[in-house]
């Protein structure tokens, strides 16, 4: 997949794009737990009847832009583990200060049939069912992509961008021919040179190709490798008002590369996977930064601490379609000769905030993003209150926006 460097100060802005005048309303609002008051993260909200949504942030907060063209009554609302919200608009106007209550779902019967007598057969018919459960049809996905760089926890790099995927139809596992293109995209370093890192690990913007685990079946749901984890059954869980099964996985055996541990939810009547929650075995250090080290500086130490992934499909009129995807990565750095290492978080996310699946232009192979381009050579540092205009995005949380205030100081 595609590579994130921390931190490459050298900038080459590449794109330019004109932009159409559109005129919409935006609904702002927070979601909470309604027993607990607690805000709720990572939560669905869509307009029905489109492929419109986003996510709410780490702090429970979400705004969604929504054309005022179109015929729109409310937003749905929807996260595991809980019933479906659905909220009333009354007028096509904009609307902020909205809070949303979610409920818990009720607790689901322990005791259910599991397909085939066994997890790993509920996920061997789930894998095949995949070209009957997914879009057998080319789409094309409008993104928003967050990419930040915690140096202990002191954020030393934001960087944000629209992205277009273009994913071939699902009948076909290989993402041979899917493609991403930056739209419009921004980035914010840290001045210090003390935060510079010459760091290259896998991730970046690609993800919406090589992280979607349905799709791309190198990723983790091989039918050819299940015999390298052990798999149980957990409770079920609510998801869309739906029962999902809950399976785990763990590796079972040792091989030359590091395997996953997690669990997946598949629906319990469609049996369509509707998420994967995963992390990459850290027991052996070596495979674990095979895994994700590209380049480093000679006498540079890398040392792997958590690398976790989050993956979640949404259903529309019968098939379902990538949603969400994050990426949490820590690692420590040191040099050979100092005493201290410092500590590294970084955290990418993608949410799929519009889909089209006829009658739009495939992606050119020249103007897509490479693999080997990274992510922050190919943006600029240009950062105002309006950057984003129509597109919807994952609303920044409060200490983000913090974040963002003191490194455009730095950079003035």
């Amino acid at each position: 997949m595609g590579l994130l460097a921390l931190l490459m100060l050298d900038a080459n802005p590449l794109w330019a794009q004109q932009e159409e005048a559109v005129n919409y309303f935006t609904v702002t609002g927070v979601v909470k737990n309604r027993d607990n008051r607690k805000k709720l993260e990572n939560v669905n909200v869509s307009v029905p009847g489109t492929n419109i949504g986003t996510v709410t942030n780490a702090d429970g907060f979400f705004s969604l832009k929504i054309q005022d063209t179109l015929n729109v009554d409310g937003l749905e609302v929807s996260h595991i583990g809980y019933l479906n919200s659905h909220v009333i608009l009354k007028k096509r106007e904009s609307v902020s200060g909205l809070t949303v209550w979610m409920l818990p779902a009720p607790n689901l019967l322990n005791e259910i049939v599991v397909y085939g007598n066994t997890p790993r057969a509920l996920v061997e018919e789930a894998i095949k069912k995949i070209p009957v459960n997914y879009s057998n049809h080319d789409n094309l996905l409008t993104t928003f992509y967050r990419e930040t760089v915690q140096k202990g926890r002191r954020y030393i790099s934001i960087s944000e961008a629209v992205m277009d995927a273009y994913k071939t139809a699902y009948s076909d596992r290989s993402t041979i021919n899917d493609k991403v293109k930056l739209e419009k995209g921004r980035r914010l370093l840290s001045q210090k040179l003390s935060d510079t890192l010459a760091v290259k690990v896998i991730g970046g913007p690609s993800q919406a190709i090589y992280l979607d685990i349905v799709k791309n079946e190198s990723a983790l749901l091989n039918l050819d490798e299940l015999n390298y984890y052990d798999f149980w059954m957990e409770d079920p869980v609510n998801l869309n008002n739906r029962m999902q099964y809950v399976v785990r996985f763990r590796p079972r055996v040792d091989l030359m590369y590091a395997l996953f541990y997690g669990k997946i939810y598949i629906d319990y009547e469609k049996l369509s996977i509707t998420r994967a929650e995963f992390s990459l075995d850290m027991k052996n250090k070596i495979k674990a930064i095979q895994a994700i080290l590209h380049k480093k500086p000679v006498g540079l130490r890398f040392k792997p601490q958590e690398v976790s992934y989050l993956v979640t499909y949404k259903e529309k009129n019968g098939k379902s379609y990538l949603n969400y995807i994050r990426n949490e990565m820590r690692f420590k750095c040191d040099w050979k000769r100092k005493l201290f290492s410092s500590g590294y978080t970084v955290l990418s996310e993608m949410v799929v905030t519009d889909r089209k699946e006829h009658n739009f232009p495939k992606i050119p192979y020249r103007t897509s993003f490479k693999d080997k381009q990274v992510f922050y050579d190919v943006v600029n540092e240009y950062w105002n209150e309006d950057f984003w205009k129509a597109y919807n995005i994952i609303e920044p949380t409060e200490s983000l926006e913090h974040a963002v205030n003191k490194l455009k100081k730095q950079s003035r």
